[in-house]
């Protein structure tokens, strides 16, 4: 072996060293062990992801709540509520004879569904006049009631197939012996970004106000200057409404984007107060700002602060019912649900814009946005004093 080559040797030997790849590899891991959040974050991600797509997501929901307006309480009125029942997709919760109370249940959003049975409905039946069955769906939400408008309507011909038997067995037609007429309240064309755009909103703001101020604290402990703002008499109190209130206003620029692009852009109608929804939002922003400053004392980077941001909106946004019927899940993902803010927010923007709903309307929705951000900003606060500590 020549000279020239013996001297190349060490240099092909420099370009690639397993043992100090491995080195470097160990490194890695024995680092991934150290923080836990992250390694927390590589298991418990899947995991979430498969419990709520495999579990708690259903884009055909069944068992939606339903009112029933029974003027005319005969075997035929008894057959039709028992047949509506049995199509797995309907869930009758209110039997009444007011028409006026059932409207409210569904304006307020406690049923899906009002089934009006009219007063001669079993003396028209048996005159062969068919009479009109009237199913009022509230339509905000298209895919929540599609399948099951589908369902009513195979129903029609078959219900009162056993009833109609004997003398009554003339009055089985081949059309239905009844008229089933559908009314799509709130959003009668269908129109999916009558749903989605608003619901946009509340998915928008929850993302950029938890990063915004999760990333602002974060930054100051990365930079060091969190020292110089604690070393100031500045409380925590304080501290926490100056990094609120900024973003607060940086909310509701988006809010006022959002919303034009809605009206003029996607013609989204606006029934409600547009004043009353600002009054909402409020206490929305600040309770998603409570949550980003919690995250805050919580993390020690930002990229921290991003993982902890991921965490909470990924079962934000699935189980609020801005991607999936809310009512298609079961009912231990409705509770976990109606813990996030996200998902009492969409019923009031929705309620607002769609069904033009007041102050008494919103406020069952609003109150546990209200002690959301209660628990939050005392759970912020009590970080805060320990990290001063």
């Amino acid at each position: 072996m020549s000279t020239r080559d013996t001297q190349a040797l060490p240099h092909r030997a420099q370009w690639f060293s397993w043992p100090r790849f491995m080195a470097v590899l160990i490194k890695e891991f024995i680092q991934m062990r150290r923080d836990r959040l992250t390694f927390a974050m590589i298991v418990g991600v899947p995991i979430l992801q498969l419990i709520l797509f495999g579990f708690a997501i259903n884009t055909d929901p069944k068992s939606l709540p339903t009112a029933v307006v029974v003027s005319d309480p005969s075997m035929f009125a008894r057959s039709l509520v028992r047949g509506i029942e049995n199509t797995a997709y309907f869930r009758v919760m209110r039997e009444t004879t007011d028409e006026a109370e059932a409207d409210l249940l569904l304006k307020h959003g406690e049923v899906q569904f009002v089934v009006v049975v009219p007063v001669d409905f079993s003396r028209k039946l048996l005159r062969g006049d068919q009479p009109v069955v009237m199913v009022a769906a509230d339509a905000s939400d298209p895919s929540a009631t599609g399948n099951a408008i589908a369902a009513l309507n195979q129903l029609a011909g078959q219900v009162l197939a056993r009833d109609l038997q004997g003398s009554s067995a003339v009055l089985q037609p081949r059309a239905a012996p009844f008229e089933l007429r559908i009314q799509r309240r709130y959003n009668p064309e269908g129109v999916t970004s009558y749903n989605i755009v608003p619901g946009l909103l509340g998915t928008i703001l929850t993302m950029t106000m938890i990063m915004m101020t999760a990333f602002a604290m974060t930054r100051e402990r990365e930079r060091g200057t969190m020292e110089n703002l604690l070393a100031t008499p500045v409380r925590p109190l304080e501290v926490m409404a100056g990094k609120i209130v900024p973003y607060v206003i940086v909310g509701y620029l988006q809010v006022a984007l959002i919303l034009l692009a809605a009206r003029f852009l996607f013609k989204v109608p606006m029934v409600g107060s547009v004043v009353l929804l600002s009054l909402a939002l409020v206490v929305y922003i600040a309770a998603n700002l409570a949550v980003g400053f919690t995250f805050s004392t919580l993390a020690r980077n930002q990229l921290q602060a991003m993982q902890m941001t991921f965490f909470f909106f990924l079962p934000s946004i699935l189980l609020s019912g801005f991607m999936f019927p809310f009512a298609g899940m079961p009912q231990w993902a409705q509770y976990v649900g109606s813990v996030f803010p996200l998902t009492h927010f969409l019923r009031i923007v929705r309620g607002i814009l769609l069904k033009g709903n007041g102050a008494l309307e919103i406020l069952p929705h609003l109150w546990p946005i209200g002690v959301f951000l209660l628990v939050a900003a005392a759970i912020a606060l009590v970080r805060y004093r320990e990290t001063l500590d």
